[in-house]
């Protein structure tokens, strides 16, 4: 069995996430390719797109939003991804179970819904949102005018887990702000989510964009289990190889695998960025030291990041006053003056891409 290194798998990772050079593709294509962008947060999808594509102007994505081609909606882990239309209804009924164990163990809401007939109050949600998009506080308001005795957020979290809701626009519209409202898929859509969708193809569409990888990579992406069931029979149509602890990575045989020493830029990334999520072993894309400082920031909320020679060496942020921006870049160890220049020259584009209306600019190196 061939045994991949650890410079080898991480190319290829970085080819299939397109970060060894940007893409012409249009956004929605990357998008699909990606299969979808974390978007907890509204605009980091954005820079996730910046980076990886060539001439990407914000405008595309924010019209894509507006004419429903590309939707934000709960999927992989139970977190919000902005995805394609089409695998909205794919993938949402893949992880319904995410959701419905969630409703059985959340700390927050689950022993609140004991004695709750659960799709009594799906169904009530769905019917409340025929006629007009609503906040989660205003849907929970108008479901305990039937159920009275449950808080209004938890009854909120059972539409949020039994139906596939849409954060619709202008939420994560470039240059506009809103509330996060919700639609039902079916009517922002018009379709509904697909009857029978097949597991095996979720498995490869993540092998395209995120492999090689192990099993234990595919369940920690998606939140879902007992995955391996799905992969052997896919056996005959994979690759495998072994990393050089002697794991088992499977892939698609036609994948990019890049040489192990092949030069690749720097890269920033934005927020919950995928690429740093979606592995149960993360060291393709970051040493031991760096996912411990990574994954235990506070509240959970991470920092935009870079890359340097393809592994995490940092964190970044934009901060505005008045018409100044300045980007501060924080490398967590010792970085190469060839590298921090590098970096330097791609945080002047960073800015001009997240700041085009400031009238000076600086890039700080702490």
């Amino acid at each position: 069995m061939e045994v991949l290194s650890l410079r080898a798998i991480n190319r290829a990772t970085l080819a299939r996430q397109l970060l060894v050079e940007r893409e012409t593709r249009p956004a929605e294509s990357a998008i699909e390719h990606l299969v979808g962008l974390q978007a907890q947060a509204p605009f980091p999808p954005y820079t996730g797109l910046w980076t990886r594509l060539v001439d990407f102007r914000p405008a595309e994505l924010a019209d894509a939003l507006v004419e429903r081609r590309v939707v934000r909606v709960v999927l992989m882990r139970g977190t919000v991804h902005l995805v394609t239309a089409a695998d909205a209804c794919f993938l949402r009924p893949l992880v319904q179970v995410i959701m419905d164990r969630d409703l059985r163990t959340n700390v927050q809401h689950a022993r609140n819904l004991t004695d709750v007939d659960i799709g009594k109050v799906a169904d009530a949600a769905r019917s409340a949102l025929e006629d007009e998009a609503l906040t989660a506080k205003e849907l929970g308001v108008e479901l305990a005018t039937r159920w009275p005795s449950v808080p209004p957020g938890s009854l909120a979290h059972v539409a949020r887990g039994q139906l596939t809701l849409v954060q619709v626009p202008p939420r994560a519209v470039w240059g506009r702000s809103g509330q996060t409202r919700y639609r039902t898929v079916e009517h922002w859509l018009g379709r509904s989510v697909d009857a029978a969708p097949d597991p095996a193809r979720l498995v490869l569409r993540y092998l395209g964009a995120f492999g090689p990888a192990t099993v234990a990579d595919i369940q920690t992406w998606s939140g879902l289990t007992r995955l391996r069931e799905v992969v052997d029979p896919l056996r005959s149509r994979l690759r495998v190889f072994a990393d050089e602890s002697g794991r088992e990575l499977i892939d698609l045989p036609d994948a990019p695998r890049p040489p192990a020493d092949l030069p690749v830029p720097v890269r920033f990334l934005p927020e919950f960025d995928n690429l740093l999520l979606s592995h149960a072993d993360r060291s393709r894309v970051m040493s031991e030291e760096f996912r411990k400082r990574l994954f235990g920031v506070k509240n959970g909320v991470f920092p935009g990041t870079f890359l340097v020679d393809g592994f995490l060496r940092g964190e970044w942020r934009v901060s505005k006053a008045r018409k100044a921006a300045t980007l501060t870049i924080t490398p967590w160890g010792k970085v190469s003056k060839k590298d921090t220049a590098a970096l330097v020259r791609e945080g002047r584009r960073m800015l001009e891409f997240a700041a085009p209306d400031a009238e000076s600019r600086d890039v700080l190196v702490a």
